[in-house]
């Protein structure tokens, strides 16, 4: 029988942090021999260049006259269904248990019982679409029809249990990050377009989302450049964006804020900071921290969902209850202010990332779900790629 397994991965193919993590699993994947299909409406953005065990199909909606709005969905389901019968799929390994999870259980329900499906749930299925009651038994439906439920956290492990009264076996499995391409930058040209030589470099990125709360990060930039020399560089784009800029004018800080937009090379953006600031309200993982940590960046943040399990408070960062902007730039200041302890932390940053969070880690944990839901043994095999 071929070690090699038939996946189908479904994720929303834009930005945002689920769709990441799973177009970067599908080509680890791909690189260890396996064969995976990328079943989507759009390329995913981080797909790249060619491999030979990649194939991306498109999912086409119709417009049929008599449908108010496009049934994406329906159509999802059908081409799941069409591609695990042609490819002859063994997994189908959906992200986010809406609409994904509920259409690869229609899915199966047309290929029959060989196919199997692994849902990883990233945060908003549970913390916001869970909270509607329309919602509560479609999504409970989806997680206990699946044949493996994966979670990026504990604290979402948790939320999902007391929210849907899922009894069932959920897999812990983190989020992680290529280390070939997240690793700390040579970026001291890069940094002197923003700031002056000793000034401090704060950053965040984010979609900016009230969730986000990026108003608390002008309030600790602010607290912290009237003590530190320093300069803010904003990431990314997102409905709260107008206000934060409102803001910033009024506080006459226009000279000391730079926005840089949405940004593809990330590892190299983060490595011009001295510390991301990450003080949402709700962050069930929270993977820009660990992009940021993985290239030797502290996070000062919330001790928001996931956040608490990621950074570790007083090593790779700090972290403060929500809200607590003053406390949050305090230790922005203490890290500024003892060359010593900043050193330290990036270190601890470095090691935390690799030993934890490696990508080789937690592809492995998913590949041993899917030989676990197929009935087989985890095979010992060799990269095909590297």
């Amino acid at each position: 029988m071929d070690s090699f397994l038939k996946i189908g991965i479904t994720c929303y193919p834009t930005l945002g942090g689920s769709g990441v993590v799973a177009t970067e699993l599908g080509k680890l994947l791909a690189d260890k021999g396996h064969e995976v299909h990328f079943i989507s409406h759009s390329v995913p953005f981080r797909l790249g260049s060619f491999h030979k065990n990649i194939m991306y199909h498109e999912v086409e909606v119709s417009d049929y006259y008599v449908f108010r709005y496009p049934p994406y969905d329906l159509s999802l389901a059908t081409k799941m269904a069409q591609v695990a019968k042609a490819q002859n799929l063994d997994i189908l390994h959906v992200h986010y248990a809406v609409p994904h999870a509920v259409c690869a259980f229609l899915a199966k329900q047309m290929v029959g019982d060989k196919l199997k499906v692994v849902t990883t749930l990233h945060g908003t299925d549970i913390t916001v679409l869970a909270q509607d009651e329309s919602l509560k038994d479609l999504i409970r439906l989806a997680i206990n029809e699946s044949d493996a439920v994966t979670s990026v956290s504990r604290d979402l492990m948790r939320e999902t249990r007391e929210v849907l009264d899922i009894v069932r076996d959920i897999d812990l499995t983190y989020n992680f990050v290529d280390e070939r391409q997240y690793h700390p930058r040579d970026v001291c040209e890069c940094r002197k377009d923003f700031a002056e030589p000793g000034e401090k470099v704060l950053m965040h990125i984010s979609n900016f989302r009230p969730v986000k709360r990026v108003g608390d990060v002008v309030d600790v930039f602010s607290m912290v450049n009237e003590q530190v020399p320093s300069k803010l560089l904003f990431v990314g784009e997102g409905p709260d964006l107008p206000k934060i800029q409102w803001k910033i004018k009024e506080m006459g800080l226009e000279d000391r804020v730079h926005f840089l937009g949405k940004q593809d090379d990330i590892a190299q953006v983060i490595s011009m900071a001295d510390v991301l600031l990450l003080p949402s309200e709700k962050e069930s993982f929270g993977l820009v921290a660990l992009e940021a940590m993985a290239c030797g960046i502290p996070t000062v943040g919330s001790e928001a969902g996931g956040i608490p399990e990621l950074v570790a408070h007083g090593e790779t960062g700090f972290l403060a209850p929500i809200g607590d902007t003053r406390r949050m730039a305090d230790y922005c200041i203490s890290l500024f202010n003892d060359p010593e302890l900043a050193s330290r932390v990036r270190k601890a940053c470095l090691n935390r990332a690799k030993c934890y969070f490696s990508s080789d880690t937690i592809t492995s944990v998913y590949e041993s779900i899917y030989y676990r839901v197929l009935g087989r043994k985890v095979p010992q095999f060799k990269p095909a790629c590297g």
